[in-house]
C-alpha cells in the first residue's frame, strides 16, 4: 500500500538524521565547543545594562507599563519579580533590587520542589533577579542561591524526562538553563549542568521536535501553548550569552512554528484583545487565560529570529493586530519581545493553508479577515498521553465554533477523561463497534466504556515513549496514521488521510478520509470504511457546538453569529441520532459526565449510521458554513458513475469525483477537470 511506502521512507530518513545529530552532538560536547565566552559581568541574561537602557528608550510605552507593575500593581510573583529586576538594572534602583531579592529568597529558603511541578519557573524568576539585581545580593545570599539551584537540579534528574510529553522544556530545562547562565562564574557546578542540559537537548529533544513537530505543529497538541514560550526565552538567553543558536538544531520545527501558530488561532480578536487558540488534545483555551500571551510572545521571538523571511514578516503583521499582552501585568513580555522595527507584509497576499507533517495537521482559512471560515484536520502518529484517540478529527469555525472538540479536561485520568473526553466518541471521526473489544488501560484511569473508537496499547500513564530512539524502535505501535495527499489550489484545498492503523486490526480493515474544501465556506467529506465483520456497526460522528435543527435533508447547527448546514448524501438511508442533554456523556449503559465545566464544548453529538449491515460503507457529507442570517444553502447532488466505480457530488459550480475503491479523484470546475494530488504539495503564498 502506498501509505506504508511513504511512512517507511520518512522513518528511514529520520533515523539517519537522529544518528547524525547524536554523533555531531557527542563530538561538540566532548570537544567543549560552547561558542563564545559567557560575559563575566552582570546583567547578561537579557543583555547588558546599556542594552536594556536603550530598549527602555526605544520602547517607552511598553517600559512605562513595566514600571507601573514594578512599583505599584498587584501581580503574581513571576511578573512582579521580572518587572522589578528590569527596573533595578535599567535605573540602578537599589531599593527595588533589595525588594526583588527578598522575594527570591522565599524560594531559595523554601523547600526544594521536585516532580510534576513548575520548579523551573521558580528557578527562572530567581535567576533573573540574581542576574539583573546582582549588586543587591549579599555574598551569603548568593551562596544560598547556588545551593538552591544545585539541590533543585539534583532532585529533578528523573523529573519530566519524556521529551514528547508535558513540556519537558518549559517545566524543567529553561529554569535550569537560566539559573546556570546567571551564576556561571560563581556557581562551580553551573558549567557542567549547562553542558548536560545541552547534551540532552541535542541528542533527545531537538530530534523529537524534528519528528513530532515537523512543519511547526506539535503532536502533543495544546500543551505547546504552555511550554514553548519558556523554552524560547532560554534560547534567546543562550544566543545573547554565548552566541549559541539552538534553533538551528531543529529547523523543521522552529522555522515553521510562527506560521503554524498563526493558523492555530481561530479568526477574530476576542477577550482583552486576545486570540482564541484552537483545541488540540488536552489543555485549556476555551476560556481566556494567560497562555494566550505566551503564544503571542513565542511568535514574536521567532519573528525576531527569522524576520528577514517573507513568511515571518507576515507573522509580524499578524502579531501587530494584537500589539499588547492581554494580561496587564505581563507588560514585560511586550517590552522584551515586541520588535516593531521588523518590516511587515500584507496578510492579504499570504497563504491560506499550512501543513505540519510531523503531527499530521492541516490548517486552512478562507481569508485572513476576522469573518473568515476556518478548518483544521488531524491525521497523525502517536507520541504521548496528552494526545487523544482522534485520528481523522476536524474543526470548523465561522464567527463561532460550529464543529468542535467534545468533552472536558476535568482531570488527567478521570472517569470522564478516559471514557469520553479523549476517546473517539468525543471527536468528529468514525466508530466501528465490536462488542467484544476491550481497552487494557488509558492513562492511569479506570476504563469501562467501549465506544467503538480508536485504540492504543497504553504502555504506561504517559502513553508512549521517552524519546525518538524509543519511538523508532516501537514505530509499529506509534506510526498509526498518514496524510496521503495535500494540495491547495486557491479555489479548493484537498487532503486525504489513512486512519486505518489508529483502530484495532481485529475490527478495522480500512478507513480513509478525503476532504475537499471549496472556498470560501463548503466542505465535502468522503469516507471509506471497511470492517472485518459486517455486523460491526459503523457510525459517522460530528461534534456540534449546539443542538441542530432538522429540515429536509439538512441538519442546521447555529451558534451565535455562525451557522453550519450538514447534508448527508451517503449512506443512502441513514439512521440519524442526535445525542444531547443528559445523554450526551452516556453510552453503553454508563454515565461519564465531567467533574467540572472547562468552557464551551459541543452540546450535541451527531451520529449517522447505515441502515443495513455491510463490510464496507461509504459516508459522503457536504458541510457549509455561513452566517446565522442565512436560511438555506444550495442542495448538493449525488452522482454514481461507471457501475459505482466512481462516486461524484455536484456542489454549486463544482463536481467532485471520488474513485472507488482506492484513494483518488478529481474536480471539475468551469469546464476543466483536474486530478487530485497523490502526494503532499506544500502550500505557498499566492504571490510566490
Amino acid at each position: 500500500m502506498e501509505v506504508s511506502k511513504i511512512s517507511r521512507s520518512r522513518l528511514r530518513t529520520f533515523g539517519i538524521f537522529v544518528f547524525i545529530v547524536c554523533s555531531v552532538s557527542v563530538i561538540r560536547t566532548s570537544a567543549g565547543q560552547r561558542g563564545r565566552a559567557v560575559p563575566s559581568e552582570h546583567p547578561r541574561l537579557l543583555g547588558s545594562r546599556l542594552y536594556l537602557q536603550s530598549l527602555a528608550a526605544s520602547r517607552p510605552e511598553d517600559y512605562k507599563r513595566v514600571v507601573a507593575v514594578a512599583r505599584g500593581h498587584n501581580a503574581d510573583d513571576h511578573a512582579k519579580m521580572i518587572s522589578m529586576s528590569l527596573l533595578c538594572a535599567i535605573e540602578n534602583d537599589e531599593s527595588l533590587g533589595k525588594a526583588a531579592v527578598q522575594m527570591a529568597m522565599k524560594y531559595v529558603d523554601g523547600p526544594i520542589r521536585a516532580g510534576h511541578v513548575t520548579f523551573a519557573h521558580d528557578l527562572a524568576r530567581c535567576a533573573i533577579v540574581y542576574d539583573l539585581c546582582y549588586e543587591s545580593w549579599t555574598d551569603v545570599q548568593r551562596a544560598q542561591f547556588h545551593e538552591y539551584v544545585n539541590a533543585t537540579v539534583d532532585a529533578n534528574v528523573r523529573s519530566e524526562t519524556h521529551v514528547f510529553h508535558n513540556g519537558w522544556y518549559g517545566y524543567k530545562h529553561w529554569g535550569i538553563g537560566l539559573a546556570c547562565y546567571a551564576s556561571y562564574y560563581e556557581n562551580d557546578r553551573a558549567p557542567a549542568i549547562l553542558e548536560a542540559l545541552e547534551a540532552d537537548w541535542r541528542t533527545r529533544a531537538a530530534p523529537a521536535l524534528e519528528l513530532a513537530g515537523d512543519g511547526g505543529g506539535w503532536a502533543e497538541g495544546y500543551y505547546i501553548n504552555y511550554w514553548l514560550y519558556e523554552w524560547l526565552f532560554f534560547c534567546e538567553v543562550a544566543r545573547r550569552c554565548e552566541g549559541l543558536d539552538h534553533y538551528t538544531e531543529a529547523p523543521k520545527f522552529f522555522e515553521n512554528r510562527a506560521v503554524a501558530s498563526m493558523f492555530e488561532a481561530y479568526p477574530g480578536i476576542s477577550t482583552y484583545g486576545s486570540r482564541r487558540p484552537i483545541p488540540m488534545g488536552d489543555g485549556g483555551g476555551r476560556r481566556f487565560g494567560g497562555d494566550r500571551d505566551k503564544v503571542l510572545s513565542a511568535r514574536r521571538i521567532l519573528v525576531s529570529r527569522y524576520g528577514d523571511e517573507p513568511a515571518h514578516r507576515a507573522a509580524h503583521a499578524f502579531n501587530e493586530q494584537t500589539p499588547r499582552s492581554s494580561v496587564g501585568v505581563y507588560a514585560y513580555k511586550d517590552f522584551l519581545w515586541r520588535d516593531t522595527s521588523i518590516n511587515k507584509v500584507s496578510l492579504k497576499n499570504f497563504k491560506l493553508s499550512h501543513i505540519s507533517e510531523g503531527p499530521g495537521y492541516v490548517y486552512a482559512r478562507s481569508s485572513w479577515d476576522d469573518d473568515a471560515t476556518y478548518f483544521f484536520f488531524k491525521c497523525g502518529d502517536r507520541f504521548t498521553a496528552h494526545q487523544h484517540l482522534d485520528v481523522g478529527h476536524f474543526l470548523i469555525y465561522k464567527y463561532e465554533e460550529l464543529a468542535g472538540d467534545g468533552g472536558h479536561y476535568d482531570s488527567f485520568g478521570s472517569d470522564h477523561d478516559v471514557n469520553y473526553h479523549l476517546r473517539s466518541i468525543a471527536h468528529s471521526t468514525i466508530l466501528v463497534y465490536d462488542p467484544s473489544e476491550k481497552w487494557r488501560g488509558i492513562r492511569a484511569g479506570n476504563v469501562t466504556g467501549n465506544d467503538g473508537g480508536q485504540s492504543h496499547d497504553w504502555p504506561h500513564h504517559n502513553g508512549a515513549v521517552t524519546d525518538p530512539e524509543q519511538w523508532l524502535a516501537g514505530r509499529e505501535m506509534y506510526d498509526i496514521a498518514d496524510i496521503l495527499a495535500f494540495e491547495d489550489r486557491g479555489a479548493y484545498l484537498y487532503v486525504a488521510g489513512d486512519c486505518t492503523r489508529a483502530y484495532s486490526g481485529e475490527k478495522m480493515d480500512s478507513f480513509t478520509r478525503q476532504i475537499v474544501y471549496l472556498r470560501p465556506d463548503t466542505f465535502v467529506i468522503f469516507d471509506r470504511v471497511c470492517s472485518r465483520d459486517a455486523d460491526f456497526e459503523k457510525t459517522w460522528l460530528l461534534q456540534a457546538m449546539k443542538v441542530p435543527t432538522q429540515t429536509y435533508r439538512h441538519l442546521v447547527i447555529t451558534n451565535g453569529k455562525g451557522r453550519l448546514f450538514v447534508q448527508t448524501l451517503l449512506p443512502a438511508r441513514p439512521q440519524v441520532r442526535l445525542v444531547s442533554g443528559a445523554e450526551l456523556y452516556s453510552y453503553g449503559g454508563r454515565d461519564y459526565r465531567p467533574g467540572r465545566d472547562t468552557g464551551p464544548a459541543p452540546e450535541c453529538r451527531i451520529e449517522i449510521s447505515p441502515s443495513e449491515p455491510s463490510l464496507c460503507d461509504y459516508f459522503l457529507h457536504v458541510l457549509t458554513a455561513a452566517g446565522s442570517d442565512v436560511e438555506s444553502v444550495e442542495q448538493a447532488t449525488l452522482i454514481r458513475r461507471g457501475r459505482a466505480q466512481e462516486i461524484a457530488v455536484s456542489v454549486g459550480t463544482a463536481t467532485i469525483n471520488f474513485a472507488v475503491p482506492g484513494v483518488g479523484g478529481s474536480i471539475e470546475q468551469s469546464g476543466q477537470r483536474r486530478q487530485f494530488a497523490d502526494t503532499i504539495i506544500p502550500s505557498v503564498s499566492p504571490d510566490n
